[in-house]
Formats: C-alpha cells, structure tokens, sequence
C-alpha cells in the first residue's frame, strides 16, 4: 500500500531538499516582487508575507499530492495526510530565515531597503546551501555538488538582477 508520497507504508519518510530549494528560491522571489523601486514593503511586513506565502505554497503541494492519490483510486488516512505535511515541510521551512532576517532588520532600525536586501541575501545563502547539501547527502562526486551550488546562485543571481532592473 502506497504512503501517498509514492513510498511503501512503513518507509521512513527522506528529508526533501528539493523542497527547501524550492521554498527559498520562492522566498527569494518574494522579496524581489514586493521591495523594488524607492518604497520597499514595511519589513514587519515582508515577514508575514514570507511565512504567508510558504504556508500557502505547502498547503498547495499537500493538497496536490493528496489529490494526485485520488486519481489511482486511494483513500485518504490521517496519517497519510500527516506524513504527506511533513514530507512537504521544507518548502515552508525555507521561509523562516529570510522572515527572521526582515525581523531582526527591524528590531535593528535598519532601512526596509536594506532588511530587504538581506532576506534575499539569507534566501539565496538557503537555495545554494540546501541544493549542496542535497547533492553531497546524495553522494555525488566534487564536480556535481559544485555545478549544483553554481545553478543555484544563478537562480538566484537571475533573481537578483530582476529586482535590480525592477528598482530601476
């Protein structure tokens, strides 16, 4: 019988770093959506919508895969739905440090410009940290986990000169 995640029952669950990467690069583009230009988003703002939008994104993937599951046919349990929550969690979790840096940003008196900068700076450190992180946990040789880490500052490089073009 499946645990709805595409794993027998009875299999532990593996920690989903493609959705922590997924999760920071959405932060990230967040960030660069909502402070462009002269008036950035409040920074207490820019951390609920951080955290909102992560919370949003998994609640999405959860009930994706959850109705992906009806099309064969399976019937929901609490425990598939728990385990499927937590299989998806890294996608919100990723939101946290970049909400905690608009926070300390904050707590600092530092400019919303300037907090904003530096959530986008923690949620890229994020993408090409848990991208890293996955491929050696993978046991990828030297040469696939640097390419990882390279793709993934691109990303958010790319993310990065978005935000630059659009404050322009």
């Amino acid at each position: 019988m499946s645990s709805g995640n595409g794993r027998a029952a009875g299999v532990p669950d593996r920690v989903d770093y493609a959705g922590a990467v997924y999760g920071s690069l959405l932060a990230a583009s967040v960030i660069a959506g909502t402070s462009p230009g002269r008036h950035p988003v409040p920074a207490p703002a820019l951390a609920i919508l951080l955290l909102a939008t992560g919370l949003v994104f998994w609640f999405a993937h959860v009930y994706a895969r959850l109705i992906g599951d009806r099309a064969h046919g399976a019937v929901w349990s609490r425990a598939e739905i728990r385990s499927v929550g937590a299989a998806e969690l890294p996608l919100v979790k990723a939101s946290v440090p970049p909400a905690a840096m608009a926070s300390v940003g904050w707590l600092l008196g530092l400019s919303d410009a300037t907090t904003a900068w530096l959530a986008l700076f923690v949620a890229l450190a994020g993408q090409v940290g848990w991208g890293v992180v996955a491929t050696r946990r993978m046991g990828a040789r030297t040469e696939l986990v640097l390419v990882t880490g390279l793709v993934n500052l691109l990303l958010g490089l790319i993310i990065i000169a978005l935000k630059v073009l659009l404050s322009h």
